[in-house]
């Protein structure tokens, strides 16, 4: 079983940066991709970015690609989430996952999910 908490969600103005911690606790951390999602209302949750249990490989969405920058410190069993140059439309809860089977932008395929934390970017 692995426990998932996130933090660091707030309110922030379009253009600031916000930075998101994933703290996991349980079975082995370092060996599984870690992933954050995002979902904001009436839309379904949709990728953000992936980080590889070594952390030597990340995946980003398009629409999030030069301004998000995700990390791993496995010592301390914990991913971020860099966010920089926030816009309106990062307004979302923001969710991260681990023990992913297949894709590793398909919600569907993790087995553990933390309980999200919310962003809000005002224009």
């Amino acid at each position: 079983q692995v426990q998932l908490a996130e933090s660091g969600g707030g309110l922030v103005q379009a253009g600031g940066s916000l930075r998101l911690s994933c703290a996991a606790a349980g079975r082995t951390f370092a060996s599984y991709t870690m992933a954050w999602f995002r979902q904001a209302p009436g839309k379904e949750r949709e990728f953000v970015a992936a980080s590889s249990w070594s952390g030597g490989s990340t995946n980003y969405a398009d629409s999030v690609k030069g301004r998000f920058t995700i990390s791993k410190d496995n010592a301390k069993n914990t991913v971020y989430l860099q966010m920089n140059s926030l816009k309106p439309e990062d307004t979302a809860v923001y969710y991260c996952a681990s023990h992913v089977r297949g894709s590793y932008d398909t919600p569907s395929g993790y087995k553990y999910w933390g309980q999200g934390t919310q962003v809000a970017v005002s224009s």
